[in-house]
């Protein structure tokens, strides 16, 4: 799947925000840049994440029915 620069909603709810891709610099594994766009109090403030590009792209089951981890909104 090809991953693309713009908001995501994560299947919990929330958006975040791709901001680029990356390679692991020891195994070249892909990995997805996110930024929150919500405040939190635990993360900070529109924390930054990083997650291999497999398990961001992948589906999750809820509810018996398999939908993205992360919908592509703009």
């Amino acid at each position: 799947m090809d991953i693309k620069l713009g908001k995501y909603q994560h299947f919990k709810g929330k958006h975040y925000q791709v901001i680029g891709l990356a390679k692991n610099s020891e195994t070249l594994e892909e990995l997805v840049v996110y930024q929150a766009l919500y405040p939190s109090t635990e993360f900070g403030d529109q924390a930054i994440w990083v997650r291999p590009k497999k398990m961001f792209a992948d589906f999750v089951e809820v509810n018996n029915e398999l939908i993205p981890r992360f919908k592509f909104i703009k």
